[in-house]
């Protein structure tokens, strides 16, 4: 089969490893790719996955028999519509099933009618309205612009006048028109986790879960981010608790989508809340998680192609999915200057030597190859995942190919997987 996979971060990189593994896979077209996904087929570079007529043009051109959406705004754009209407089959959402992921207001509005354990939440689009409203709260308070906002549309604080004046932010238009609506929840505290599922519109099999870091800083301090490193698995999770979300989340949520005439296919991420009152959703996604994907992919004893072209035909198995007997930690160096403004350029030294170790995989996130080598461009640079029988091991590994890694200003937190747990949580 000839696969064209969207999308250029170590996300994609780690999607784009696992399908080069099938045997049933031919050809890798990534776009726009990275140097990693270079390695794994053709690329190309500047290409705009949320450009759905480019898209389409691309795949009927390549005679792409599968593509696997990687990043959340081309699904939000239509582009699985505007392919499966030109006769490519697709894996990911629709246009209106990633609304789950694309309006937070929505997908609380799916949670409620559902019947999904969620934290109480009030839209606004009157900034005086929302303002009144967070002045009769208590503290923390979470305020999220209702769009897509690349990671950064969401402020939870304990200071009134901050989210006050991230309301007013979001309201005029800071994250575009998405974003003028702006959604005001509930604060929910204790552990954080992210419990992953392929559904194929009817069906759903659980991936299992993984933990991931959201501050920059260890302790959990500094500024939100995209992610800066995950574990998986867990290890002080309820034993029950994929199934359970499967049963009380997933599948309710699958029925109420279809009721409405909507055939949700493609990753659903769960992000959930282990509250003292009981499991509680945070939000959903319309894809994989990163950098969840990157230690999802090594742990997955499957041929990963098989089953996205079993949800795209609705017929997924009806068993549990297999995984390796091994745990995965990947901790992601971040360019200097991030998140607020990310360097580029700067060169980066030693990644072969890590990625030749047994032990350590190395997906790239913000990368370009240049004439005089491999220098950073994005904010998140790379992921570096290690394995192995158990988290302290795969610990180890990971911060061992950390540390043959340089380039100038290069952050990295050196707490991730330190603890079984991720005190009261993170946002």
């Amino acid at each position: 089969m000839k696969v064209l996979l969207l999308g250029g971060g170590g996300r994609e990189h780690a999607l784009g490893w696992k399908l080069a593994a099938s045997p049933r896979l031919t050809d890798l077209l990534s776009a726009p790719g990275n140097p990693g996904l270079a390695g794994l087929g053709a690329v190309y570079p500047g290409f705009a996955p949320t450009d759905v007529d480019a898209v389409v043009d691309l795949a009927i051109a390549n005679e792409v028999d599968l593509a696997v959406i990687g990043p959340e705004a081309p699904l939000a754009a239509g582009v699985v519509d505007a392919l499966t209407a030109a006769g490519i089959a697709a894996f990911g959402p629709t246009r209106a099933a990633a609304r789950l992921e694309s309006s937070k207001a929505y997908a609380k509005e799916v949670m409620v009618r559902a019947g999904v354990p969620t934290g109480a939440s009030w839209t606004f689009r009157d900034l005086a309205d929302a303002e009144a409203h967070l002045a009769s709260l208590p503290p923390p308070y979470v305020v999220k612009a209702d769009g897509l906002a690349a990671g950064k549309g969401v402020l939870v604080t304990d200071d009134l006048i901050a989210a006050q004046a991230w309301a007013r932010v979001c309201i005029e238009g800071h994250f575009g028109e998405a974003g003028r609506t702006v959604v005001v929840e509930e604060h929910l505290a204790g552990r954080e986790v992210s419990v992953f599922a392929i559904c194929d519109g009817t069906r759903a099999l659980a991936l299992q879960p993984a933990r991931d870091y959201k501050r920059l800083r260890d302790g959990d301090l500094g500024p939100n981010t995209g992610g800066m490193g995950a574990y998986s698995p867990p290890a002080d999770l309820p034993g029950d608790l994929v199934d359970d979300t499967l049963e009380t989340v997933v599948a309710p949520v699958l029925e109420t989508l279809a009721a409405d005439g909507i055939a949700y296919r493609g990753f659903l991420y769960v992000g959930l809340m282990l509250t003292d009152d009981g499991m509680k959703v945070l939000e959903f996604n319309s894809r994989m998680g990163d950098p969840e994907t990157q230690v999802l992919m090594p742990r997955l004893d499957e041929d990963l192609l098989e089953l996205l072209v079993a949800a795209t035909e609705g017929r997924l198995p009806h068993r549990p999915l297999r995984w390796h007997d091994l745990a995965a930690v990947d901790v992601v160096l971040a360019a200097d200057g991030y998140p607020e403004a990310p360097r580029s350029g700067d060169p980066i030294v030693g990644l072969d030597a890590a990625a030749d170790l047994d032990d350590v995989v190395v997906f790239h996130a913000g990368t370009t190859r240049t004439v005089d080598g491999l220098v950073t461009s994005g904010g998140r640079v790379l992921n570096v995942v290690g394995t192995g029988a158990d988290v302290p091991t795969a610990r180890d590994a990971a911060y061992r190919g950390v540390g043959m890694i340089e380039f100038a200003g290069m952050q990295y937190r050196g707490d991730i997987a330190a603890d079984a747990m991720i005190e009261g949580g993170t946002r």
